[in-house]
């Protein structure tokens, strides 16, 4: 094809463009060159697949085009094109070319060739343009041959989206269709929860076993499709698995990542600078409630209906939700000498509060850990003087003014309940405890060991005190749950009486000799048992040592 002194080699696909282009002169003036670069945008193309989405790659101020032709022959051949931006708003649009109805006549008068110009020019129009980053579907119908040019470019940075054209409208659709209300209802919030549902997509309905839905919440805001979701995670520094992280196929996660499998729900949590992704597949249940959020914090919601068989999705139109305020923890008041017996739920109530108004200079906390897992956190006039963990019995001692109000706020930092018991006195000379050694550890010796009976070892101190030991039987899948489940406060009056070994007195002012041991009898051969040792103070509160199994020999 020559034009204006330009010979184009065109390969056998654009066959069609000179064959559309054949009858028409090569127009003048600026109508040439526009002429001109049509062609050269079609020389510059690539063939756009029908009937799967392509994704195409988009550098920075650098349009990339595609073009289809349609059918001759067909009358009102239909046909429809979905792009879905992958991150930021793209521009694109949709020109056609239409074949003119029969040649033009040369001739040589000055107003037959600007009536040949504009003709010419009229071949060529554009029928769609668009600006955003929406999922946008554009459905034309042609009734003559015509070759259509698409044009994409991304002003702000490189990028990807994906393209799909179709031109058979009747065998079904390769996206899941959403219904004719795609907005997510929010029916309920509450302080770590929010709860959502959504109408049904219609293929739900027909294509159950491949169709799922699946949720994206996060801190930042809504997406509009979710390869927008995907590329926003991953530019975070994030690394998902292939289309959609959401789908219930194995994978290996990233060290960022926490997956979660309960009531054959997929979740995935993504620890991103700017707050959690969390990703849950629920298969077709159309309500759900997101649990563990944070209190008082904004959480963006977007719904997908996804195709397993083709990984393409639909997006509902995304929603946001304010979870509830922490409600402020209830405050017990502390008294001189007396002991509280402070309950934690790690699911409901993970914080109380005590407030002691110090009439002495000198304050004196004692906690001791009962069970499970706490930090203390002591305000003095609002300025925080102390903050640990807590491990079994600790003291601490703490110099102020009279009149000083201390708040001791304590917080389960588990699941499980956890339960801790406080005493403020100014008196440390007459501890509410007794007086420890520097370990609680039971020993037991092997080689003392014998079918009937164990060899079992503690430390004293430098006060004389009480000890009492109990045994318990038990079976070898049990001592995981009898340890983990063991409450430290709790004395020997939770303990059966068969249970009880002995209890005996002893001291040494010299802590290298303060050591006792103790050899229980009538034991049976190869069994399991469990022993406790109970230390009584002054004042009769008990602490009790960390249990010991020990398991008698089976021959001897």
């Amino acid at each position: 094809l020559k034009m204006s002194g330009f010979w184009f080699h065109l390969p056998l696909h654009l066959l069609t463009v000179t064959s559309l282009c054949h009858s028409i002169k090569a127009p003048t003036t600026s109508s040439q060159q526009s002429f001109k670069t049509n062609l050269f945008n079609f020389y510059h193309s690539l063939i756009l697949a029908d009937g799967k989405e392509t994704t195409v790659h988009l550098l920075k101020d650098i349009p990339k085009r595609y073009y289809f032709v349609l059918e001759e022959g067909r009358v009102l051949a239909p046909f429809s094109i979905t792009v879905t931006p992958c991150d930021v708003p793209i521009e694109w649009s949709i020109l056609v070319y239409k074949s003119p109805p029969g040649k033009a006549t040369p001739g040589d008068h000055d107003t037959q060739e600007v009536s040949k110009s504009q003709k010419a020019a009229s071949m060529v129009s554009t029928i769609f343009n668009y600006k955003g980053n929406s999922v946008e579907t554009y459905m034309g119908m042609s009734s003559h041959s015509a070759l259509y040019l698409l044009e994409f470019l991304s002003t702000e940075r490189d990028t990807h989206i994906t393209v799909y054209l179709t031109t058979d409208t009747t065998s079904g659709h390769l996206y899941p269709e959403l219904p004719m209300d795609p907005r997510i209802d929010v029916i309920g919030v509450g302080h770590t929860t929010v709860t959502l549902t959504w109408k049904h997509s219609p293929s739900v309905l027909q294509h159950r076993e491949s169709i799922q839905y699946c949720l994206l919440v996060n801190e930042k805001h809504n997406y509009k499709s979710l390869c927008a979701a995907e590329t926003a995670i991953r530019s975070s520094g994030m690394k998902l698995p292939p289309t959609l992280s959401l789908s219930l196929s194995p994978y290996l996660l990233e060290p960022q990542q926490v997956m979660i499998l309960s009531n054959s729900e997929l979740s995935i949590i993504n620890k991103v600078s700017s707050g959690e992704v969390r990703q849950v597949c629920m298969g077709t249940k159309n309500t759900y409630t997101v649990p563990n959020l944070s209190p008082s914090t904004q959480y963006y919601f977007d719904v997908f209906i996804v195709n397993l068989l083709t990984n393409a999705s639909a997006a509902y139109t995304g929603t946001f939700a304010r979870t509830l305020e922490e409600p402020e923890p209830k405050v017990t008041e502390l008294k001189d000498g007396k002991v509280i017996h402070v309950v934690l739920d790690g699911k409901k109530q993970k914080f109380h509060s005590l407030q002691y108004q110090a009439r002495h200079k000198k304050i004196h906390f004692t906690f001791q850990l009962c069970r499970g897992q706490i930090r203390v956190h002591i305000t003095r006039n609002g300025k925080t003087v102390a903050s640990e963990n807590l491990s079994g019995l600790r003291y601490l001692s703490l110099k102020g003014k009279l009149l000083d109000t201390y708040l001791v706020q304590l917080r389960s930092t588990e699941e499980s309940n956890s339960s801790v018991k406080v005493q403020a006195s100014p008196h440390f000379h007459k501890p509410l405890f007794p007086l420890l050694p520097e370990s609680l550890k039971i020993k037991s010796f092997s080689k003392l060991r014998t079918c009937r009976s164990v060899t079992i070892a503690w430390l004293g101190t430098q006060e004389e005190s009480k000890y009492c030991v109990y045994r318990k039987r038990i079976e070898e899948d049990q001592i995981w749950t009898e340890l983990q489940s063991a409450d430290r406060c709790s004395g020997p009056e939770s303990r059966h009486k068969s249970e009880k070994v002995l209890c005996k007195y002893f001291y040494d002012l010299n802590l290298q000799r303060a050591v006792t041991t103790e050899t229980i009898k009538g034991l049976e051969a190869g069994t399991f048992y469990l022993f406790d040792v109970y230390l009584f103070g002054p004042s009769g509160i008990p602490v009790r040592y960390h249990s010991k199994v020990v398991k008698t020999r089976k021959k001897c």
